[in-house]
């Protein structure tokens, strides 16, 4: 069983919902919010989301704004989290076999909870191409973190 750290807005409120009762059986979701539709900051959930996939306190995270944008900015702050807006079941293969992401940002504005399922699908099963040029990429914006911050 998979555990994913999970979190929204009140934007992303009513998907998140729908998204953990759906994979209940099969995941164990630790959600650190938003708890309902009062008007809240995205930030403040990104940055609980992407602080637990750091320390590896969990296997991955997901994130939810309407937009998807300032999420996956916000958990992208932090060394080794790789947080992928994805708009598709396509980005999210490419997200996790060529990016590594260990963060899915889902749209709900711009996501059903149909096309949610199959993105969270296809993000959890695919795995990280390693020893080729996707882990060569990598490899280089780890680099470039190490001389920007100290973290």
């Amino acid at each position: 069983m998979l555990n994913i750290a999970i979190g929204s807005d009140h934007g992303g409120f009513e998907l998140k919902e729908k998204i953990k009762a759906s994979g209940a059986d099969k995941i164990k979701w630790v959600d650190v919010g938003a708890f309902d539709q009062q008007s809240s900051n995205y930030a403040e959930f990104a940055h609980l989301v992407a602080k637990k996939v750091q320390d590896r306190a969990v296997d991955f995270g997901i994130l939810i704004c309407r937009s998807g944008i300032g999420v996956s900015i916000t958990a992208n702050r932090y060394k080794g989290v790789y947080a992928a807006l994805c708009l598709n079941k396509s980005m999210a293969q490419s997200a996790r076999t060529h990016n590594n992401a260990n963060i899915l940002c889902i749209a709900a504005d711009y996501t059903s909870f149909e096309q949610a399922q199959e993105m969270i699908q296809i993000f959890l099963s695919a795995t990280f191409e390693t020893g080729g040029r996707h882990e060569l990429r990598v490899e280089t914006i780890d680099g470039v973190n190490d001389e920007l911050y100290d973290n």
